[in-house]
């Protein structure tokens, strides 16, 4: 009996992301009659596009137990040369090619920091997160750069009767969920994120694992900064700023623990953003205080790590009565 009765629990546990995300919806649905609307839908997937590309970068990162900090100065960084190369006039192929360049130096940077010198990601992607956003404002010169019109019209721009953004936002995603699933590779990040000592032992090259998890979150960042900057359609001082809380936030809300070894794109990750966009455009509709905004998704948030602690907690305890069971055998 207490043993159904701990896989019911933990049953719960896993599918938290899920279930909070349904009460969300469900909860706004009912406040507001036009929350739940065709166009309001969209809205909140177009919107949440750009921070589902980051939070799925990030995910890689804490599948390592590590964290990236710095995904919002990539994207500031990124959107600065791009806007300065599109008033200079740069085609727009060229300045979204210099974007991922960007994208890919910054997590290369901040992978060699992590595995050559041997210094902890949080360290290591906060003092690039200040070098990044110190850079970006050297460059802008502190000012808004407001971009060509027929720019913010990629934002606008539809392939196959769907929105860019979240063409882009899907591609990443089967992307990133083929390598976690069905690649030797994305074993090998589960593995790491696990046991670093283990995986390093059995074998595995956790440098060069390690190195590519990097990359990939910078990647993400500069097209995460390219499809934010099609919406706007300007570069400002506080471009990308709070990302890295807001990727991080989604991850976990989705279910990615941040000790590292556990944890999915779809449907976790692409959830968390989900549902972090759609508090705030509920709250947005309900015309609540925006001071809220922050109260309301910290909350969720908390709630979210709580129900993580409680799950880790709780397979813990089921591996070492697995482990005194084996051992009395």
């Amino acid at each position: 009996m207490t043993s159904m009765r701990t896989k019911v629990v933990l049953l719960a546990l896993n599918n938290a992301p899920v279930v909070l995300f349904a009460a969300v919806l469900a909860t706004f649905g009912t406040l507001s009659p036009q929350f739940f609307t065709g166009q309001n839908l969209l809205n909140v997937s177009v919107q949440a596009s750009s921070n589902a590309v980051v939070a799925i970068g990030m995910t890689f990162v804490l599948l390592t137990a590590g964290v990236d900090l710095s995904v919002g100065a990539i994207m500031f960084i990124a959107a600065a040369i791009a806007g300065k190369m599109v008033l200079a006039g740069s085609s727009f192929p060229l300045a979204i090619a210099a974007m991922l360049g960007v994208g890919a130096a910054g997590g290369a940077v901040n992978a060699l920091l992590v595995t050559r010198l041997g210094v902890i990601p949080f360290v290591v992607t906060l003092a690039t997160l200040y070098v990044g956003r110190g850079f970006a404002l050297w460059i802008t010169q502190t000012r808004a750069m407001n971009l060509p019109e027929s720019f913010l019209q990629l934002g606008a721009v539809k392939l196959a009767g769907v929105p860019l953004p979240i063409a882009v936002f899907v591609v990443v995603l089967v992307l990133a969920q083929v390598t976690l699933t069905h690649t030797p590779f994305g074993r090998q990040i589960y593995a790491v994120g696990a046991d670093l000592e283990s995986a390093r032992k059995a074998g595995l090259n956790t440098r060069r694992i390690l190195f590519c998890v990097y990359l990939i979150s910078g990647i993400c960042a500069a097209l995460g900064g390219m499809i934010a900057l099609a919406q706007i359609g300007a570069v400002s001082p506080k471009f990308g700023e709070n990302r890295e809380f807001t990727a991080i936030a989604a991850a976990v809300l989705g279910g990615t623990s941040l000790f590292g070894g556990r944890g999915q794109v779809f449907p976790g990750t692409v959830v968390g953003a989900l549902l972090v966009q759609s508090v705030e455009n509920g709250l947005v509709m309900l015309n609540a205080d925006p001071y809220l905004y922050p109260l309301i998704t910290s909350a969720i948030i908390f709630l979210a790590v709580l129900l993580d602690s409680a799950r880790s907690g709780m397979l813990t305890r089921m591996g070492r009565r697995k482990i005194r069971i084996d051992e009395a055998l």
